[in-house]
């Protein structure tokens, strides 16, 4: 089957042609398929025009709604974790259901410095497994296997988890932790199998790459930019993420009050067995990208031959003095593993780019990561009435649940028809200030705890050794400020990453540039670590400042260091897709003759031959 057709070189350049015999899977169609709706835009028409997004097509739905699931799972799991492994079980209890009575629902007692330490490795090592995840998928099973193949870790991780709350089991700590911690670990690596493939497998549904001209009924022009119908496919992603969020974690929550830990555990499990078989089901429905071979390799020895024959990345021959034309041009032989065309270079060097985009990422996700165990516990020191500790924090997503279909009906309508171009470089500078914000309002109401609670500032040991009169006499729901500035932050930099990922990677390396995404909150869950030594009274308001600050600086810094970059998204978007697939064994690779305007396929493991076009 033919592969889709590349996108054009910017402000009008030649398409390069579909080649028979190239790479997507038996059962799946291709942008052969999709007509030409209309013309490229002009040099005038991408300079005037309003550019809109195409049509979602149906498959992109059914990869939505396996994420939606998935998330389900993940969240309704981890919505407990901070209760399970912070409190200690009621008195009498063999399920730590607490049915919403001081001191709440409890299984461990380790602390708040334990459980803000297990749930920031937890993080950690889900955001770590993409690398491996990714490198599966690339080099050796296509995502749709690596899927599958995480789906059957994930389930396994989930099971174990069970065990580690079930009555014969919660009720010895030390057992229990050491089962949950095996739970843990097992089930992010299915996360990070899952995490690193579903989210370029949503996005490639879309078939056509080539931006048109459209007129509407009015006689009014417009663009249909492939870029746009990304960023479209993957805020609507990002709403079924955060559904399955909401809905998963507050059916867990309830479950673990009024049932116990056990079930919190178990319902999740059962449903997360959808996700393998939605995705059989609509297989032979899906455009699927086999594994490409070597290519992170030949990545990296053009990268090391870049650095060799120039001067850093500052020089701005860096990429153009190593693409294999101007290798010849000067008269010199190219290497033999540079079996690759120019446009792979100008693809790898994009991928640069947006790698060093995601560098400032870990800076953000700091304080994004205050939500899944600082401000949980926050909570349990202010008054909650009837309500869940760790059912505030559902605020986060009902605020991105909201706000998404406005911005999308809305505001990035009403800025298209001012002419205001909303940039990825801009979205995610926003995005850091916003964070900052957050973890501003968290730092206010901390002191405003401190300042009111008749414990000052040694509230939660106090709690935590049954003192009764410690609660602030300040309602939970203030705390709507940093959850909903969090949700605004991620509509516009946590949404922008993934199609900043998509869009820039190359066409063979999708999987592995969104694992380098999802690397940072590695990253960032690692800079946690250090300052979980704060997440502890009297000094919280320290870590919520230390916070605000970091995101502050890092959205400046952020937007000082990527604003020449942003002038050239354009360029970026619409540069020539390359001929080259892969390299590995029985693999086909395109090649180009761009002198005789000829086109070949190679089937490398079965020699030389051509291909009609």
């Amino acid at each position: 089957m033919a592969t889709k057709r590349s996108l054009e070189i910017t402000k009008g350049g030649s398409v390069v042609d579909v080649v028979p015999g190239d790479v997507r899977s038996l059962d799946s169609s291709t942008d052969e398929d999709v007509p030409e709706l209309g013309p490229f835009p002009t040099q005038e028409e991408w300079d005037t025009l309003p550019r809109v997004p195409g049509r979602i097509p149906w498959t992109a739905w059914t990869v939505a709604f396996v994420e939606f699931v998935e998330r389900f799972s993940y969240y309704g799991t981890s919505a407990v974790f901070v209760n399970f492994i912070q409190k200690p079980l009621p008195p009498g209890s063999t399920t730590g259901a607490g049915f919403l009575q001081k001191p709440g629902s409890g299984a461990l007692g380790m602390g708040q410095r334990a459980s803000t330490g297990m749930t920031t490795f937890n993080q950690f090592w889900s955001y770590c497994t993409p690398l491996f995840g990714a490198y599966l998928a690339d080099q050796h099973w296509g995502r749709y296997l690596t899927i599958q193949y995480s789906n059957i870790a994930a389930l396994i991780g989930h099971i174990i988890l069970v065990l580690s709350a079930i009555p014969p089991v919660i009720v010895y700590p030390k057992a229990a932790i050491a089962v949950f911690s095996v739970g843990l670990v097992v089930m992010g690596i299915g996360t990070g199998g899952f995490k690193s493939n579903i989210s370029p497998l949503i996005a490639e549904q879309y078939r056509s790459s080539k931006a048109y001209v459209r007129t509407k009924k009015n006689g009014s022009k417009e663009i249909v930019d492939p870029a746009a119908t990304t960023a479209r496919i993957y805020i609507y992603f990002y709403l079924l993420i955060n559904m399955g969020s909401l809905t998963g974690s507050l059916a867990m929550v309830y479950s673990e009050h009024f049932v116990g830990f056990w079930l919190s555990f178990t319902l999740p499990t059962i449903c997360y067995l959808l996700c393998p078989l939605v995705l059989i089901y609509f297989k032979k429905s899906y455009v699927l990208s086999p594994p490409t071979g070597s290519v992170m390799g030949k990545a990296w020895k053009l990268v090391r031959f870049a650095f060799k024959e120039s001067k850093g990345l500052r020089d701005p021959e860096f990429w153009s003095r190593v693409k294999p034309s101007e290798i010849r041009a000067r008269g010199e032989t190219v290497p033999a593993w540079m079996t690759f065309d120019d446009a792979w270079v100008d693809e790898v060097r994009r991928g640069v780019v947006a790698c060093k985009v995601f560098l400032w990422y870990p800076l953000y996700w700091l304080a994004y990561n205050q939500m899944t165990n600082n401000l949980v516990s926050q909570a349990n020191t202010m008054v909650l009435g009837r309500t869940p500790n760790d059912i505030v924090s559902k605020l986060n997503p009902i605020f991105i649940i909201i706000l998404i279909p406005i911005m999308d009906f809305g505001i990035y309508p009403f800025l298209r028809n001012c002419g205001v171009r909303l940039s990825p470089i801009r979205k995610i500078t926003a995005g850091f200030v916003l964070s900052s914000l957050a973890m501003v309002s968290a730092c206010v109401t901390q002191a405003y705890i401190y300042k009111l609670s008749a414990c000052g500032n040694d509230i939660n040991a106090q709690i935590k050794s049954g003192r009764k009169d410690c609660t602030a006499p300040i309602s939970v729901w203030v705390q709507v400020f940093p959850y909903g500035l969090i949700g605004m932050s991620e509509v516009l930099a946590s949404i922008t990453k993934l199609e900043y990922a998509y869009t820039k990677a190359p066409q063979n390396m999708k999987s592995t540039v969104q694992a380098m995404a999802l690397f940072t909150s590695a990253v960032s869950s690692a800079l946690g670590q250090g300052l979980v030594a704060l997440a502890e009274d009297p000094l919280l308001v320290w870590n919520y400042g230390s916070v605000a600050v970091i995101a502050l600086l890092g959205g400046i810094g952020f937007f000082m260091t990527f604003r020449v970059t942003d002038r050239e998204e354009d360029a970026m978007n619409n540069q020539k897709t390359s001929a080259f697939i892969g390299s590995s064994e029985g693999m086909a690779v395109k090649t180009v003759d761009e002198e005789e305007g000829e086109k070949k396929a190679v089937d490398i493991g079965e020699g030389e031959k051509k291909a009609a076009i």
